[in-house]
């Protein structure tokens, strides 16, 4: 009695599957009968094809995409995590010394009259910082260039401008409160002027523009030959700095500057090396 039921049980639901199947099937068979000629006509007719094009030109040092982070071994690593710097290509007191030189580079080689006279900047200590963080920051941006050395070397060109800073403040008779606030102005102005300079490098001539606009003249100037004068002189003076000689840099720290106006457009020529001697000084 019981296996009779079984056995009609399995028989229904053998023949239920076997009528889907069939169904299936049919449906299917109607599909690929309506369906096959579109798919013949999408099949023989010409495909679009992506040419692809190749080069054999060789780039050059500074169109090679350089690693993010110099490559470092284990003990370096956890020295660094510890907020303490690790082995570096050259000594750290060669390095410091020649941060100091291209800060002084940055300050004592630069005609801040012809600043003043051709951007139209008041002759005030804030003025003099715009022109001289200005110089600072193309620098920053070139020893960025040289590893893990060249970023130790932009700290300490950094702290040597806000010591610099600080000590004018002081000569000036400022006050210790307002010195103080006015630092933190400063401070933040600087940080702020490197992410425009920083963006206006890498973008075209009008985002540079706007960000010496923001930046420099404090959203004050309103003649554009100004704005295209410095827009020349920022590409002009990072063009030069580019062609100077890493290793140079890290011992010496020597940058002479091209003027703001040039007299003779040809007399940008490759750098003569600067000489220092064998302790890098």
């Amino acid at each position: 009695m019981f296996s009779r039921g079984l056995q009609s049980f399995v028989r229904s639901c053998c023949n239920t599957v076997l009528c889907n199947s069939v169904l299936v099937h049919r449906c299917s068979s109607q599909w690929i009968a309506v369906c096959h000629p579109f798919v013949q006509t999408i099949l023989s007719s010409p495909q679009p094809q992506r040419m692809l094009h190749g080069t054999k030109q060789l780039l050059s040092v500074r169109d090679k995409v350089q690693a993010a982070e110099e490559e470092v071994g284990p003990l370096t690593r956890i020295i660094e995590a510890m907020g303490f710097t690790g082995p570096l290509k050259y000594n750290k007191w060669k390095i410091k010394i020649a941060a100091l030189r291209m800060y002084t580079c940055c300050v004592e080689r630069i005609n801040y009259d012809e600043f003043f006279e051709k951007c139209q900047l008041p002759d005030t200590l804030n003025s003099w910082f715009l022109v001289t963080q200005l110089h600072v920051w193309m620098c920053l941006v070139r020893m960025k260039q040289e590893g893990r050395a060249g970023k130790y070397m932009c700290r300490y060109v950094v702290h040597s401008m806000w010591e610099d800073v600080e000590q004018r403040g002081k000569v000036m008779g400022i006050d210790s409160v307002t010195l103080k606030e006015s630092l933190k102005a400063m401070t933040e102005n600087f940080y702020a002027a490197i992410f425009g300079y920083d963006e206006g490098i890498l973008s075209d001539d009008r985002v540079l523009a706007a960000a010496l606009w923001r930046n420099l003249f404090n959203k004050q100037c309103e003649d554009p030959t100004v704005l295209e004068l410095m827009v020349e002189y920022v590409r002009k003076q990072m063009q030069y700095l580019d062609s100077l000689n890493g290793e140079d840099l890290l011992l010496s720290g020597e940058v002479k500057w091209r003027p703001l106006l040039e007299t003779d457009p040809q007399s940008i020529l490759k750098p003569v090396s600067p000489t220092y001697n064998d302790e890098g000084l």
